[in-house]
């Protein structure tokens, strides 16, 4: 097995993969298999990536946000039917449907309009702008969001179809603050990250990083000098991306997952069964937080990121009990590496 995952992962690194930096795992049942780090973490201290090193992942936060919002179901306090604009009936919700339900939010059928419109021509672009008229330290509470959200027109009727929404997960996020009493972070960590026993995942302050974390970083197109992406990124993770984690901590989050460790085996079954159709013909649809690929009587669980000065994709085989995830502080594409794997092993 150790060959063919370095063979795949050498491929990946000639066909796309080149500069990677950041950190690539694979584990089984028994323990680690392989684990690489490269390049640095800080690379103007010239400090190296280490297998341990705290990557931020993006919209994989959305994998904990899916866990936390079952949890609360899973307890009795909430419902998948449950509407949106009963639980926060206290906030200006504008233009968001009042029909729209806790099921849709979490399986991206809301039809809720998206501040981060992944389906726009020219996203990074939309982003930046977005994060000039609304300053990235101020992104420090989810009610903030909603001055972005709540105004936009939705994309289309709720429950209509698959369509992937940042929008849709901030609300989720301000659900899990109403029913807990808690604010989402502080929430994910007493019910998911601590009771994991994930040591080095966690909401961390954009300008106060705890010691062997990366630094995201983005190549200057004019320069060709990399920046981090202190100023590109909300200063505080939210329910929609931001947590900061290892390939350690995914291991035993997913293993927690598949041994009803954080949902009872009911509600597991739940988050994981199909909820929505992203791509009939490729197999991939979408649970209550989690991607689903079924191919030639495999299947994979997925969950990944993208933002700026980020990549991460992290993924289950359910018929091996392999675990890979591939975290990086720039910009690669890290999911054809797990599609590789997906295929051999």
């Amino acid at each position: 097995m150790e060959k063919i995952i370095q063979n795949k992962f050498d491929e990946w690194m000639a066909d796309g993969g080149e500069g990677f930096s950041g950190v690539f795992s694979v584990s089984d049942p028994d323990g680690v298999v392989h684990i690489q780090a490269y390049g640095h973490r800080n690379k103007a201290e010239e400090l190296p990536n280490t297998p341990n090193t705290a990557f931020s992942i993006a919209s994989g936060t959305k994998l904990f946000t899916g866990l936390a919002v079952c949890k609360l179901i899973d307890s009795g306090k909430l419902g998948l039917d449950d509407k949106l604009h009963d639980i926060l009936s206290g906030k200006d919700l504008g233009q968001i449907d009042k029909g729209v339900t806790i099921h849709q939010l979490l399986s991206h059928t809301s039809g809720v309009g998206d501040y981060i419109d992944e389906d726009a021509e020219d996203m990074m672009a939309d982003l930046e702008a977005l994060y000039a008229k609304y300053p990235c330290y101020l992104w420090t509470n989810l009610d903030y969001y909603l001055q972005m959200t709540a105004p936009l027109p939705p994309k289309f009727a709720p429950g209509g179809r698959y369509s992937y929404s940042n929008s849709g997960y901030v609300l989720l996020g301000l659900v899990v603050e109403a029913i807990s009493k808690m604010p989402y972070q502080q929430y994910v960590q007493e019910n998911i990250i601590s009771p994991c026993g994930l040591e080095r995942t966690g909401f961390y302050c954009m300008d106060n990083l705890p010691p062997n974390t990366a630094l995201g970083y983005m190549e200057d197109e004019g320069s060709g000098q990399w920046r981090t992406n202190i100023f590109s990124l909300p200063i505080m993770g939210g329910s929609d991306g931001g947590i900061f984690t290892c390939a350690a901590d995914m291991d035993k989050l997913w293993r927690a997952i598949f041994t009803n460790k954080i949902l009872s085996k009911t509600m597991t079954q739940t988050f994981l069964s199909q909820h929505s159709v992203i791509d009939e013909e490729d197999g991939e649809t979408y649970g209550l937080g989690v991607y689903r690929v079924e191919s030639e009587g495999k299947m994979l669980y997925y969950a990944m990121g993208i933002d700026n000065g980020v990549s991460f994709v992290t993924a289950y085989f359910l018929n091996s009990g392999i675990v890979t995830s591939v975290l990086c502080n720039a910009y690669v594409w890290c999911r054809s590496l797990v599609e590789e794997l997906f295929e051999v092993l």
